[in-house]
């Protein structure tokens, strides 16, 4: 224990490295408040399995997991991760654009996985009622909304889906706005210049969450062109997350709606959940 300094909130380096065996026996004695203990276990505990420090506390301080991102990592790696994951927790555990090999080598890990595209699922959350729509502007923009889903999917919500109906034939769109406004959040992927998220924007109430997909012939520039058009959008309140961004999108939604679990219950029951980044 390094000890000797202070914290970002003026705690003495070492507060939080108490065991737990002692925190729970400091409040059992009266020398630790319950508040004390949860502001403490809210920086508890991590797991160092060497490739990652695995935060098995995340779900406990934010409500909602973070997934573990499979590029740049080996399958090693990977198996580590996941390994870790399965074995210290109940929550759901969302493994992030995996390529086939990382695929086949966590279906070894435990096979009782559910494979959506390059989204692994484990331990899915149970059934929401909430009413989700995920809306592309073409088909080329299908990749991140799939991405969006899935992670929807882990969390429990079984999102609907409006495909290609894009501005180019606006009159697509409007022969399904009575989907739009039946649902409670909407998340729109649209390429070339994004402005589909607006027009969602302007028909509905509900939280709209955009996402600019890298596609778009040259002036697109990969999507920045829909990232900054959908950043400058004249429907007030839309979010925007960054580009191909799927993911981002379904967490943005999940926390909108509260679909994440109370914190007394997270630290609970999905104990875990955390991944590394």
């Amino acid at each position: 224990m390094v000890t000797g300094g202070e914290d970002s909130e003026g705690n003495p380096d070492g507060l939080y490295e108490l065991s737990l065996d002692e925190l729970i026996d400091g409040v059992a004695s009266g020398t630790a408040s319950p508040d004390d203990a949860v502001r403490r276990l809210n920086r508890l505990p991590f797991a160092d399995v060497g490739v990652a420090r695995i935060d098995h506390h995340r779900a406990f301080r934010q409500g909602l997991p973070e997934a573990v991102y499979a590029p740049g990592k080996s399958v090693v790696d990977v198996v580590t991760v996941i390994t870790e994951l399965l074995d210290h927790g109940t929550g759901p555990v969302v493994l992030s654009r995996a390529d086939e090999d990382q695929t086949v080598a966590v279906l070894g890990v435990d096979a009782s996985a559910t494979v959506l595209g390059h989204t692994v699922v484990w331990r899915r959350a149970p059934e929401s009622s909430d009413r989700v729509l995920v809306v592309t502007a073409g088909t080329a923009d299908a990749p991140v909304a799939d991405e969006c889903a899935a992670v929807l999917w882990a969390h429990g919500i079984n999102a609907d889906r409006l495909s290609d109906v894009g501005v180019a034939g606006i009159h697509r769109l409007l022969a399904d706005v009575d989907r739009i406004h039946g649902a409670d959040a909407v998340v729109v992927v649209a390429g070339m210049e994004g402005a589909l998220a607006s027009v969602v924007g302007g028909l509905t109430g509900a939280p709209v969450v955009a996402v600019p997909p890298s596609v778009g012939y040259g002036s697109s520039l990969e999507g920045v062109t829909a990232l900054l058009g959908m950043l400058a959008s004249c429907a007030s309140g839309l979010t925007v997350v960054g580009i191909d961004n799927g993911f981002g999108a379904a967490y943005a939604v999940l926390r909108m709606l509260g679909a994440a679990p109370d914190r007394s219950e997270a630290g609970a029951t999905t104990t875990g959940t955390g991944a590394s980044a």
